[in-house]
C-alpha cells in the first residue's frame, strides 16, 4: 500500500510544482497577471486552479494519513499566489516524507471512515485508495494541467508524468 501511494503523490506532486513554476515564467514572459490564471477555471461550476492544487494535496496528505493509520495533518486554504501554492505542495510533500512503510503494513486492510454527503462511508484501506482517493488526486491533478494547458501553457504529458 505505501508503494502504491505515497511514490505516486510524491512524483505527481513534484511534477505539479515543476507545471507552476512553468506557469509563473509564463505570466512573467507574457505579462499576464497571475490571477488570471490562479483563479482561472474549466467551467463557471468548477473550481479555479488554485483550489485543484489544494485539493490535489489534500487528496494525497488525507490518503496518506489515513492509510498510515495517523490524524489527517489540516493545511488551512489560504493560498492565493503561485508563490504560495509551491509552499503548499512542498508543505504536503515534506509530510509524505514523513510517514514510513512500516506505517502500512496493515493499511490494506484497515477501515478507512470518510463523511460524504452528510454519512460515514466505510471503505477497506485497499478500496479507498484505488477506488477514491487515487481518483480524486488524478481528478484534480489533470484538471490543473488542463487549465493551465487550455490557457496557453505549453506543456505535454511529460510535464505531467514528471520524473519517473
Amino acid at each position: 500500500m505505501f508503494d502504491n501511494s505515497i511514490p505516486v503523490f510524491t512524483q505527481f506532486l513534484n511534477a505539479l510544482s515543476a507545471i507552476l513554476k512553468k506557469a509563473e515564467a509564463f505570466c512573467e514572459a507574457k505579462k499576464i497577471e497571475p490571477d488570471a490564471l490562479l483563479t482561472a477555471r474549466l467551467f463557471p461550476d468548477m473550481f479555479p486552479l488554485r483550489r485543484q492544487v489544494q485539493l490535489a494535496c489534500d487528496f494525497a496528505k488525507g490518503a496518506g494519513a489515513r492509510l498510515a493509520g495517523i490524524p489527517v495533518p489540516s493545511f488551512p486554504d489560504e493560498e492565493k499566489t503561485f508563490a504560495e501554492l509551491q509552499a503548499r505542495i512542498a508543505k504536503t510533500l515534506d509530510f509524505l516524507g514523513t510517514l514510513k512503510k512500516e506505517q502500512f503494513a496493515d493499511a490494506a486492510s484497515r477501515t478507512v471512515t470518510l463523511k460524504i454527503g452528510g454519512q460515514d462511508m466505510n471503505f477497506p484501506g485497499a478500496t479507498y485508495l484505488s477506488h477514491f482517493a487515487l481518483g480524486n488526486f488524478y481528478f484534480h491533478l489533470t484538471t490543473a494541467y488542463d487549465i493551465l494547458r487550455h490557457n496557453g501553457l505549453e506543456i505535454g504529458k511529460r510535464d505531467f508524468m514528471g520524473g519517473i
